[in-house]
């Protein structure tokens, strides 16, 4: 690049590359919204350089690109200007914020609930709130023994449970029904690359409700962890504001209210419910597809709570435009705060989860016997938690230690399942189906890139879910050598860990291959 481009025409040219490579979501998320960068030229050992300011408008933003785009920033700046760019990011000045009323127990900053969460947090994160809303919520006590995800969330028993101080006589008691698990808080949560950037968003909306990420849109598989991290936030928000109007709920059940006040034409009551509320949790908005009602009630209690800075936070099985049969202008308000996904988690979180819940449930498992289930069992935490109970219901009942032949015993059947429905020649079927070409590509010698790529995909699976070789792989494949399929390997691997899409397709391949 010519050295008389200005700064300003730096940055611009340097955010085209960016929005070149990334994926459309990632850069309208992270890197449209930021202001113009300052570009200054200097001196650094004798050498001209440039000095990119870049001025981020929260900590959480600013941790996020400074892991995941900085150094590609960098790399694409120095490129196009010829010279060495650093880039340094700095939260961006904003005015103060009154101190605020405190309800029930005393707050804390939002920095020490990040730091007490093992995130970030300093004299820079400070407190984020609105008037009227509490500061940062406190992480709730862990539970003796974390529930499974398929547990429904405990309902209130008690009369004080169901009515919350302060409640206006107008408001049906249901409306005052939280519908929280107490069990399913951060500190049961066991964190990892797979959840990193939900969690962290999740904290932050319990810390400042009303303010960002509204809505917090999470997608992703089922038995993930989703209906896990939005309980969590009900309970931080509950800790530290007990009088908050908190409700959780299934997308059915919403459906189910819209279809008894249609019957009974007492819509206001809907509203009165709905309308109130300090925080919405709800589950699987993907259940709203085709129900024109349900999706018009639920757009005017959408529209009345971010009217009233009341937050939403919802989960699905798939990205907001990913939606079928869901009106346009619904999916485009999910799109409007911050979208995250829960991915399936990697070995080292499987093993993590197996270790934790074990422990809760008082049978300590060797970490041997936990990275021989984790690698058995990829794909969500529902299925790890259940082959977990076989494992400890068979050490129980057969008074026997755990280890990794008595694992292998009681999940036998599991094992045996999974080696007889899964070959070389079903993965080629599925990925040659998912990706639409024939299943004669997959051997074939043609090399374009619609071709190539799902050729490569299917390898990794191969590799990732058979007990085949790298050359055996290799002759299924055409007679290729086993370096080809070590390539595919490597590289749809690699990817993986980067490309969030990538993930979500190998995550549905994977679901598709165990039945």
């Amino acid at each position: 690049m010519s050295a008389d481009l200005s700064g300003a025409a730096l940055w611009q040219r340097g955010c085209e590359r960016l929005a070149a490579e990334l994926p459309e979501q990632q850069f309208n998320t992270w890197i449209r919204p930021l202001p113009p960068a300052e570009v200054a030229q200097q001196d650094e050992n004798g050498q001209e350089a440039v000095l990119v300011s870049l001025r981020v408008p929260n900590r959480f933003k600013l941790d996020w690109i400074r892991s995941q785009y900085a150094g590609r920033i960098e790399a694409i700046l120095t490129e196009l200007a010829g010279k060495p760019a650093r880039l340094e990011l700095s939260l961006a000045p904003r005015e103060a914020i009154a101190p605020l009323p405190r309800t029930g127990s005393t707050g804390v900053s939002m920095g020490q609930v990040l730091q007490q969460h093992g995130l970030r947090g300093g004299p820079a994160a400070a407190p984020i709130a609105a008037p009227g809303m509490a500061a940062a919520a406190r992480p709730a006590t862990p539970a003796a023994a974390a529930p499974t995800a398929a547990q429904a969330p405990a309902a209130p028993t008690t009369a004080a449970s169901l009515i919350q101080p302060g409640a206006t006589p107008n408001v049906p008691p249901s409306a005052t029904r939280h519908r929280i698990n107490t069990s399913l808080t951060f500190d049961t949560l066991v964190p990892g690359r797979a959840n990193q950037m939900a969690r962290t968003a999740a904290l932050h909306v319990a810390g400042a409700p009303g303010q960002m990420y509204n809505p917090l849109f999470i997608y992703g598989g089922v038995g993930l962890g989703k209906t896990h991290l939005i309980h969590a936030v009900g309970n931080a928000l509950l800790k530290d504001r007990p009088d908050a109007r908190v409700l959780y709920l299934h997308a059915e059940q919403f459906i189910s209210d819209v279809v008894k006040n249609y019957q009974r034409k007492t819509f206001d009551e809907l509203k009165a419910k709905y309308h109130s509320l300090d925080l919405l949790l709800i589950d699987d908005v993907q259940f709203f597809a085709g129900k024109d009602r349900t999706q018009e009630e639920f757009f005017n209690a959408f529209e009345a709570l971010l009217a009233k800075r009341a937050h939403i936070i919802m989960t699905s099985d798939t990205y907001p435009k990913g939606l079928v049969d869901i009106d346009e202008r619904l999916t485009s308000r999910f799109d409007a705060g911050l979208t995250v996904a829960i991915e399936p988690p990697e070995l080292e979180m499987r093993v993590a989860i197996l270790i934790k819940k074990a422990d809760a449930e008082g049978a300590p498992m060797p970490e041997d016997v936990a990275f021989f289930i984790a690698k058995n069992v990829r794909a969500n935490v529902r299925e790890l938690e259940g082959a977990l109970r076989k494992v400890l219901a068979y050490s129980r009942f057969s008074h026997k230690e755990i280890n990794i032949q008595l694992a292998r015993e009681a999940l036998k059947d599991l094992l045996s399942i999974q080696n007889r429905q899964i070959s070389v020649e079903n993965i080629q079927k599925t990925v040659a189906d998912f990706y639409k070409i024939k299943v004669a590509d997959m051997y074939s010698k043609k090399r374009p890139a619609s071709i190539a790529r799902p050729r490569q995909i299917a390898m990794y699976l191969a590799k990732e879910l058979t007990q085949k070789s790298l050359p055996e792989i290799g002759e299924l494949f055409g007679g290729r050598d086993h370096t080809t399929v070590l390539h595919a390997v490597r590289k749809i691997g690699g990817e993986r860990q980067k490309n969030t899409e990538l993930n979500q397709q190998l995550h549905v391949l994977e679901q598709t291959l165990k039945g």
